[in-house]
């Protein structure tokens, strides 16, 4: 019976790192399997608890910090971004308006939706814009104060 219990906490933390991303509750959420284990094998619940501190604090401890530094966006370890992380820092050009709800912007020959990045900014078409920050399928954006008048995106690269 120990080891259902165990075993429960251990999915509700699971889950519920699902939600908050923060790679903490998993961590427990792991102690919790390992006393889940100590329980199988007849553990007291006295033991059952210092496993699940211990695994959970050596996990906290060495894991997490391992886990966090390969996670790191490529920007911040110097390697080569890819994917949408190499579309942050790019010009695109406007090819609907673009607002704070919507618009169009063309980065490096693909269409993207768009939106401004300050909500109070608007972009015409044809204006040269900077993506800042990519957000699921939808590129913010900002002023372009890089490229001159007239200037194509292509040809600065």
């Amino acid at each position: 019976m120990d080891a259902v219990f165990w075993i429960v906490l251990g999915v509700v933390l699971a889950v519920a790192e699902i939600f908050t991303t923060t790679l903490f509750l998993i961590m427990f959420g792991v102690g919790a399997f390992a006393a889940a284990g100590a329980a199988a094998l007849g553990a007291p619940v006295a033991l059952q608890a210092v496993v699940f501190a211990v695994v959970s604090a050596l996990s906290v401890a060495v894991v997490r910090p391992v886990v966090r530094r390969h996670a790191r966006p490529s920007l911040e370890t110097g390697e080569q971004p890819f994917g949408v992380e190499a579309l942050e820092g790019a010009t695109a050009v406007v090819l609907e308006p673009v607002d704070a709800d919507r618009g169009m912007v063309k980065i490096g020959g693909e269409l993207w939706t768009a939106r401004s990045y300050d909500v109070t900014r608007t972009y015409a078409e044809g204006e040269h814009v900077q993506v800042i920050k990519v957000r699921g399928a939808t590129a913010l954006v900002w002023q372009d104060d890089i490229s001159t008048p007239g200037e194509l995106p292509e040809a600065k690269r």
